[in-house]
């Protein structure tokens, strides 16, 4: 299956992979601006969100991603993971080095990262009002758990609208197929890294981005103070310029 997507704009490649809170829409505020910035912007509904359907069989992200590029004839991209698509994005870079020519990661989450007590107990919550049939409870506790304090009332509503369709396809489906874990090696990245963090999110995330420097050569850590799990959604203008800005001093646009 090759993952539905959008493709606009002329330069270097720029894959950008949304968090599983969301789907491509999130993207929607920095796209016109990373497309006029010169580059080749790519974006995509991981199975299960937007416009993908749930998988029939059992599946990689990072393969699918990868099958995405070949068919748009993509040898080497830049990539902007969010969260969940911070995390496949890692295991691209790391698999595939030479393939990926800039990395940022925003509130990444990492192959084999064991969650901290945080993070355990919002699984479970989560998982407790899925299994009841309580898909608003448990949009609102991801709504809740993963905007910082600077997201309005229209983004909160966008992103209740990205959880709450995800929910629905994966509940309807007849059989659930996750994708595969995979263990990778960090330190084979090559590709320039800019770890992001909110001060404003969950442990897990901010100590992901804070060691990323220490596991992929070269990688860069910065933390936001004003930001919780998804700042291109809590302040898309100020995210659009720090991409813009790593972009240009890494993989400069047509």
């Amino acid at each position: 299956m090759t993952l539905p997507h959008d493709v606009s704009g002329d330069g270097p490649a720029l894959v950008l992979l949304h968090s599983s809170v969301c789907d491509r829409r999130m993207w929607d505020p920095q796209w016109p601006v990373l497309v006029d910035a010169g580059y080749r912007v790519v974006r995509c509904d991981f199975r299960g969100f937007g416009d993908s359907p749930v998988a029939d069989r059992p599946y990689g992200d990072a393969a699918d991603v990868t099958d995405l590029l070949e068919h748009l004839g993509i040898e080497q991209a830049a990539l902007v993971g969010a969260s969940y698509g911070g995390q496949v994005a890692l295991e691209l870079a790391a698999t595939r080095p030479h393939a990926v020519t800039a990395l940022v990661l925003l509130g990444s989450a990492m192959p084999g990262h064991v969650p901290g007590p945080a993070l355990r107990s919002f699984a479970e919550r989560e998982d407790a009002l899925f299994e009841a049939g309580d898909l608003a409870g448990a949009v609102e506790l991801n709504v809740e758990t993963w905007l910082g304090p600077e997201a309005g009332d229209e983004t909160r509503e966008r992103v209740r609208q990205m959880q709450r369709h995800a929910f629905e396809v994966q509940s309807a489906a007849q059989e659930e197929f996750t994708p595969a874990e995979t263990q990778v090696d960090l330190s084979q990245i090559k590709a320039p890294c800019l770890a992001v963090s909110g001060a404003h999110d969950l442990a897990d995330f901010r100590e992901i981005a804070a060691r990323l420097p220490e596991r992929i050569p070269g990688a860069r850590h910065l933390e936001l103070p004003w930001a919780g799990h998804l700042p291109g959604l809590e302040r898309p203008g100020a995210v659009a310029d720090l991409l813009t800005q790593f972009l240009r001093e890494t993989v400069p646009g047509a």
